[in-house]
């Protein structure tokens, strides 16, 4: 992958948490905070919600030909999955698949079920950004 897509993609991200991190009215405001990606080997949080966020969370994932996530849902929050290396599918309950290539981005809309899964050849390699949705 090219260090400038890499570097675009985790741009969007940093730019969905500082957008979620200004709507926070803790008493103690969240901190900067940077983790290093290179070297990781294994799924991981990098944020973990309050009081280390406004509500963010965060992890590292990496996922072997054939895996999936799981069936899941992330309640009222909205989730960015930011793919690093790999390819992949989307799996939104009832709708069609969604396939993805690295780099790519992935949006999905809160209290949607849904799965991730690796489709490829190699490890599959992102981050999930997960942050309350304000819901009307």
């Amino acid at each position: 992958m090219r260090h400038t897509s890499l570097v675009y993609l985790l741009s969007v991200a940093a730019g969905l948490m500082l957008a979620t991190a200004s709507v926070s009215s803790q008493a103690t405001k969240p901190q900067l905070l940077t983790v290093p990606l290179s070297g990781a080997q294994q799924d991981r949080p990098l944020l973990n919600g309050v009081p280390q966020t406004a509500g963010m969370r965060s992890g590292f994932v990496r996922l072997q030909p054939g895996a999936t996530v799981g069936w899941h849902t992330t309640g009222k929050n909205e989730e960015a999955l930011v793919i690093l290396r790999g390819q992949g599918e989307a799996l939104i309950e009832g709708q069609a698949k969604h396939p993805f290539a690295a780099p790519a981005f992935v949006y999905i809309p809160p209290t949607t079920r849904h799965n991730v899964a690796n489709t490829g050849t190699e490890p599959l390699e992102y981050v999930y950004v997960v942050a309350p949705a304000k819901l009307e």
